[in-house]
């Protein structure tokens, strides 16, 4: 009876917080430096290991509560590198979707992403970006249920579908414009060390987002800052630290963590092995593993819960695949493609 009724709470608290705040969480992934394009639109073509990049990502996450699905699809690349002296432009998009609630809510988001990358000298870069797209969301009104139709007229609780909701929706979909900035910077002084830092603001134009009438529900704006860095420790080993924290309304996340490729070819490193583990504050413990075959990268992702939530979800939080494609152009002859990668490699 105990775990009935729990189940009941859960699932309203869920039912109504879809429907009165549906903007909730902003999509996002842990393995956020594997999602360029949503993390920071400076990103656009600030490819240190490459010069073009195609990728997905997936995120099954709540899957034995009220399951919660995100996906993401992604290209960006350099143009006229070959053609400027000290700079490029770099161009790109991503197609974000996810579901919530067995199909309660859904929304998709396509944006096109610009950036121009200025180099300050032979070791450290400097970029400003831009991405904006429509944003789209849709909520099935006839799967949500609220506390007026809470029912137990009979000795049974349960909720009543035909009794009215006492809520007011004016669309059951709606769509609005959406548009980020952000700078990044970075320091390569060496082919061993390559260091990252970033800033970006999302959601700047405070776009409307609401489904009931008469709703003022504005998006927040968020703040996201993050630091990477890639450090070749010996011929084989290379580490990748990160630091990510943001900020939206009263939420933060804040992530921290690493992980390292093992090269298990030779030079070249057609072949590695990668591993890490992250912790997001407060929250979940990520273990990460990988394989690298060429320019191929596949990375999984599990996040166990070590919040208070884990009563809930049994520590079984999220799981999350990326699927990375890192491509170099055939021929460039601009002045600084004399250093092809500008991080560590093998």
């Amino acid at each position: 009876m105990k775990c009935s009724i729990f189940k009941i709470i859960t699932l309203l608290m869920v039912t109504v917080v879809l429907a009165n705040n549906s903007q909730g969480q902003d999509l996002h992934f842990s393995q956020f430096f594997n999602s360029p394009l949503t993390t920071n639109p400076a990103n656009t073509g600030f490819i240190p290991d490459a010069n073009y990049r195609i990728g997905m990502n997936y995120r099954n996450q709540w899957s034995n509560i009220v399951p919660y699905k995100t996906y993401s699809v992604f290209g960006d690349a350099q143009l006229l590198r070959d053609k400027w002296y000290y700079g490029w432009i770099g161009i790109g998009g991503v197609l974000l979707g996810d579901n919530a609630g067995n199909g309660i809510l859904t929304s998709n988001k396509l944006y096109a992403s610009i950036a121009y990358h200025q180099l300050l000298g032979d070791n450290s870069l400097l970029t400003l970006g831009f991405n904006g797209g429509i944003a789209m969301k849709r909520i099935d009104i006839s799967k949500l249920t609220f506390p007026d139709q809470f029912n137990d007229a009979y000795g049974k609780w349960f909720f009543d579908t035909k009794l009215p909701s006492g809520e007011s929706f004016a669309n059951s979909s709606i769509h609005y414009f959406d548009l980020q900035a952000g700078m990044n910077y970075a320091y390569f002084p060496t082919d061993n060390i390559y260091l990252n830092a970033g800033f970006s603001v999302q959601h700047l134009n405070t776009p409307k987002e609401t489904f009931l009438a008469g709703g003022t529900n504005e998006i927040g704006r968020r703040y996201t800052g993050f630091l990477n860095a890639s450090i070749k420790v010996s011929p084989n080993v290379i580490i990748n630290p990160n630091a990510y924290y943001s900020n939206q309304s009263k939420a933060s996340e804040t992530v921290l963590g690493a992980w390292a490729a093992y090269n298990l070819s030779g030079e070249g490193g057609a072949f590695q092995f990668l591993a890490g583990a992250y912790y997001r504050l407060n929250d979940a413990l990520i273990p990460l593993i990988g394989y690298q075959l060429r320019q191929w990268r596949l990375m999984f992702t599990y996040d166990v819960t070590v919040s208070s939530f884990n009563s809930a979800d049994k520590s079984q939080g999220a799981y999350e695949v990326s699927l990375v494609y890192l491509g170099l152009y055939s021929k460039l002859n601009g002045h600084f493609n004399k250093r092809t990668y500008l991080c560590p490699h093998f």
